[in-house]
């Protein structure tokens, strides 16, 4: 079975403690301390990798885990770093948030690597905290713990031109005919259950990748039948080729059949509306009928809307060379840039909003704001970064503590401290 989406959870290593330890060493009189740093825990990397085209490998292993970095020691030795886990997926994954379903990562075009969860920074040794008035402290930061989440990883396939259509129309015999790609064919409905890619050649070395989605049928968008399942490959898509049976060898109609598909779609993401469209008007060999021209019904119907209607025989391939032409001109037209879906959600951002902070006043008229909620969004935040700066200012409006600096009575100028960091509040 055609692996396409999975469920797991991922997370990223813990940072080691910082060790608290005292310098003893013979005729050395009143050795401070000498504790050393925790190493930083492993992230969680997705990596593209060219030869895995399903997601069936997560199937089997739904667990990730980085390795938590190791303690400081004694003698300001540093902890070690914990090892990065690298996770190989196919090209075109879409990482998702799995209880919001927003966007994390699109693994597609130039996007081939990227830092899912940060692990937990290192905890400072006890040598660090050493001052004039506590020259021998008994304490060290704790590492900060690694992020971890359940994700969903949907794999959209990335085709130039989407087939789409009822079952039994005729797209995987279209798709045989035109391309490398050999889709199981038969005389039944859902023949095809998995998606297929294939290249299309044609003459002076002009080309194009078209994907045969399976699955669609009244109500897909609303998840019957297999339609679910295989819509979201249509997203990637750039033109969409509406293949109908104008024979109308089941009894259905091909307007109706047409109409039925892109309410479908429209149902399911009203962008896919604003695609290119053309029909494949397909079985035309086996047309019989001696009222109206089915054809010439379809191309009065939808050819005043922008539509091209090409009649074809995907079995004898009468008429099949000018629907290639005419899609890879229509191609032309539509922008070259792949369909990447935008970031919604970062994880580096992950604050839970239960923790507690506090915001006090002390003797040196310094604003003191400090607890689990401020040492965490600290320990994950790279304020040296424009992005990590802009999601400080986001966390200290967002979450309150500017408001509670202002009831504790802040004006402009005073400084404001937390733990490592101070700055000058001014609105």
């Amino acid at each position: 079975m055609f692996a396409d989406r999975a469920k797991i959870f991922i997370k990223s290593g813990k940072g080691g403690d910082g060790h608290v330890s005292f310098r003893r060493e013979l005729y050395v009189p009143c050795g401070g301390p000498d504790g050393g740093d925790g190493g930083d825990g492993g992230d969680i990397i997705f990596e593209v990798d060219d030869g895995l085209n399903t997601l069936s490998d997560f199937r089997q292993v739904r667990k990730y885990a980085a390795q938590d970095g190791e303690q400081g020691g004694k003698k300001r030795c540093h902890g070690k770093n914990g090892g990065d886990l690298i996770v190989k997926v196919p090209e075109g994954t879409v990482i998702k948030e799995f209880e919001s379903g927003k966007v994390i990562a699109d693994m597609s075009g130039e996007n081939r690597r990227e830092v899912i969860l940060k692990g937990g920074r290192g905890g400072q040794g006890n040598m660090h905290y050493a001052t004039p008035t506590m020259q021998a402290p008994k304490y060290a930061q704790p590492g900060q713990s690694g992020q971890e989440l359940w994700v969903q990883l949907e794999l959209k396939v990335i085709a130039d031109v989407g087939l789409v259509g009822f079952p039994n129309v005729g797209k995987s015999t279209l798709l045989s005919r035109v391309s490398n790609a050999r889709p199981k064919i038969a005389n039944y409905h859902f023949t095809t259950l998995n998606p297929h890619l294939g290249v299309v050649d044609i003459d002076g070395g002009k080309g194009f990748v078209m994907a045969d989605i399976p699955g669609l049928i009244e109500g897909a968008s609303e998840g019957i039948g297999l339609g679910h399942d295989f819509l979201r490959h249509i997203e990637r898509t750039r033109v969409l080729v509406h293949v109908v049976d104008a024979a109308s060898t089941e009894g259905r109609d091909p307007l109706e059949d047409i109409r039925a598909i892109n309410k479908e779609l429209e149902a399911y993401n009203p962008d896919l509306m604003k695609r290119p469209q053309i029909i494949a008007a397909n079985k035309t060999d086996v047309i019989y009928a001696e009222d109206e021209d089915p054809v010439a019904k379809l191309k009065a119907e939808f050819e005043p809307k922008g539509i091209k209607v090409y009649p074809i025989s995907a079995v004898s391939g009468q008429g099949v060379k000018e629907l290639l032409y005419a899609v890879y001109d229509l191609l032309q037209t539509v922008d070259s840039t792949p369909v990447i879906f935008e970031k919604e959600f970062d994880p580096s951002m992950m604050i839970d909003e239960t923790l507690p902070y506090t915001v006090e006043r002390n003797e040196e008229g310094i604003y003191v704001v400090e607890g689990p909620r401020i040492e965490k969004m600290l320990g994950y935040t790279n304020l040296e970064s424009e992005k990590g700066f802009l999601f400080f200012q986001r966390f200290l409006k967002g979450n309150g503590i500017l408001e509670e600096l202002e009831k504790a009575g802040i004006e402009e100028g005073d400084t404001v401290r937390m733990y490592g960091l101070e700055f000058d509040y001014y609105k």
